[in-house]
């Protein structure tokens, strides 16, 4: 016989695992319908049928009511998963790039995530009081993120030191706005001018005081 004392599981142990494995299956479903509602909201609009959004992510119309019971609770889900993409995409391109350069690609993404929000333009622009947190919310994770990529680059004397980063993501902005009728290549190649300005400002600096 053995000494250890048998301790019941309770079931505990036969159902944990397929817990972890429902709770995988729940957040797939939730990722593939952001992604879904994101691109739905960019062709159709925010008042899109949510049967469109649900077969698009391939999944049935009561798994979107079950995770989004209101149309308002998927619209502030997708703007927040579209602001922490931008956001941490910060990281992996400091990772990879020189620090003027991790800037300029960041700025790109952040083009990307203008484009993007075009399709909840008119849920944003509603006065929902759902919606109400949500300049706040982009300010708080894409500020910080901003501010660490500016001050990396002047301190290395690839950038001019004296830029805010809510200055910069609003010049990007206006510059995504209504240019040639949403022409993207041109929108980039301004925000990479835009950019650019900043680094020249840093070498010319360097090159007086020399």
């Amino acid at each position: 016989m053995s000494d250890k004392t048998e301790v019941p599981n309770n079931g505990l142990e036969t159902h944990e695992p397929a817990n972890r494995r429902v709770r995988a299956d729940a957040q797939r479903n939730i990722n593939a319908l952001l992604q879904s509602a994101m691109t739905v909201f960019a062709t159709s609009g925010v008042d899109a049928p949510v049967r469109e959004i649900a077969e698009k992510a391939g999944v049935g119309v009561g798994t979107v009511y079950r995770h989004f019971p209101q149309r308002s609770d998927l619209i502030v889900a997708v703007f927040h998963n579209e602001v922490d993409t931008c956001a941490d995409a910060a990281a992996d391109l400091s990772a990879k790039y020189e620090p003027a350069e991790a800037l300029a690609r960041w700025m790109q993404r952040y083009v990307d995530f203008i484009a993007n929000k075009r399709g909840l333009a008119s849920a944003l622009g509603s006065g929902n009081p759902e919606y109400e947190t949500l300049p706040a919310y982009f300010e708080k994770r894409l500020n910080p993120v901003l501010r660490n990529l500016l001050d990396t680059a002047a301190t290395a004397g690839e950038l001019r030191a004296d830029v805010e980063p809510y200055d910069l993501l609003r010049a990007a902005a206006s510059l995504c706005t209504g240019i040639h009728n949403g022409d993207a290549k041109f929108t980039r190649q301004m925000v990479a001018l835009l950019v650019d300005g900043l680094r020249y400002r840093a070498s010319a600096s360097a090159g007086a005081s020399s």
